[in-house]
């Protein structure tokens, strides 16, 4: 049991939310290449199963946790279970997210209001609260927030979704800002069009230009392979060919 017990803890350990596909998925397998035990966090318990099988790890060093991040007790509810499990996270992925389509303010509901605002930003807020805690205490850890150039470019009719992820970039600074003394990094990657099922068949988008999902988790691997005396704060990917121009 001791020697279970100390295998369990030497492993580093991953948590990454909305990992049943698409960005979550590739960090996921990028992550277990790498050699980290998983947490793998989303609604959908085919497409974490599928996501764990693309890892190759066993169900034991690849935890599957069906979870609603909207609703306000869930970040705790998952670190919990997480910790239960592993008793320790090396590295926070805070990928679930979620926008309406482009709607102009006016026209906005209240249910998808309350779901971006839920989902993009008060969730990882308060599971990087969560995993800083235990991160100070152990010395170490990267905290990674996926962000989106909306958050930069703030389009029209995409105004609480470009809030969101707004936030979520100034929240990434002021938290590194705070923790890089303590050993954690903290940092956001800001794509830009990146094809996954999220973004819907369009005829003025050429898919072909879009960044993929793994490059997206190229970029994470990057903080998480960081030297220790340096953390990329920001990471911004945008498509060297524009998806939108005319083809």
């Amino acid at each position: 049991m001791q020697d279970r017990q100390a295998q369990k803890v030497a492993q580093k350990v991953a948590l990454v939310t909305g990992a049943g596909r698409g960005i979550g998925r590739a960090v996921a397998i990028e992550l277990a290449r790498a050699g980290f035990a998983l947490c793998l966090a989303a609604r959908t318990l085919d497409q974490l199963e599928e996501t764990r099988r693309l890892t190759g790890l066993a169900p034991e060093h690849a935890l599957i946790v069906l979870i609603d991040l909207t609703a306000e007790d869930s970040p705790e509810t998952l670190f919990t279970t997480l910790i239960d499990h592993f008793g320790r996270l090396d590295v926070l992925v805070n990928n679930a997210g979620w926008g309406a389509a482009r709607t102009a303010l006016h026209k906005t509901s209240m249910p998808d209001l309350d779901r971006m605002l839920a989902l993009n930003l008060r969730a990882p807020i308060a599971l990087a609260r969560l995993a800083a805690a235990t991160m100070v205490a152990q010395g170490s850890g990267a905290i990674v927030n996926i962000a989106s150039a909306a958050g930069r470019a703030a389009p029209p009719s995409e105004a609480i979704y470009a809030a969101t992820k707004a936030g979520l970039i100034a929240f990434s600074r002021a938290s590194f800002a705070e923790l890089r003394h303590s050993g954690v990094k903290v940092s956001v990657v800001i794509p830009g069009l990146v094809d996954t099922a999220l973004i819907p068949p369009n005829k003025r988008l050429d898919r072909a230009r879009m960044i993929s999902p793994g490059q997206v988790a190229a970029a994470v691997m990057q903080v998480v392979n960081s030297p220790a005396a340096v953390c990329p704060v920001e990471i911004v990917l945008e498509p060297q060919l524009d998806p939108e121009r005319a083809r």
